[in-house]
């Protein structure tokens, strides 16, 4: 039997959270270990797993919600900044999607940083991954 889902629990009204936000498609909650104060997490009300696993036509308002989150963070928490970001799988500590608005200050001692790099070894392997990419792009369009 699979372990119930926390964030579900959540928007079931069935676990705890400090709310910020909830409508029919969404809900919006502090982080129970934030980074900081004021971190918070938006959930569709829909369990998926993964950004690519939430419907295409619920991707809109998903984020326009988050750009007004992100606003309301950063003031609420006199934070000049925020990081904002999404999990798929690696990483994702609960296997339903959701998108962190954290906010942040200069020096505020976060050491995130996307490393260590790994260049392409030339013009070529990087024009081939582009390419595979972009292949993928269009056929997932249906072009």
């Amino acid at each position: 039997m699979s372990k119930p889902c926390a964030f579900c629990a959540i928007v079931a009204g069935d676990a705890p959270a400090h709310e910020v936000h909830r409508d029919d498609h969404t809900v919006g909650f502090l982080d129970l270990k934030p980074v900081f104060p004021g971190h918070v997490l938006l959930v569709p009300r829909r369990h998926v797993s993964t950004l690519a696993d939430l419907p295409p036509d619920e991707v809109p308002g998903f984020f326009a919600l988050a750009q007004r989150l992100e606003r309301a963070v950063e003031t609420a928490m006199d934070a000049p900044g925020s990081l904002v970001l999404v999990n798929n799988v690696v990483s994702q500590s609960v296997p339903h999607l959701h998108l962190h608005v954290i906010p942040r200050r200069p020096k505020d001692g976060l050491r995130f940083f996307l490393g260590p790099r790994h260049p392409y070894r030339d013009t070529d392997e990087a024009a081939s991954v582009a390419e595979r990419i972009g292949g993928l792009l269009q056929v997932d369009a249906g072009a």
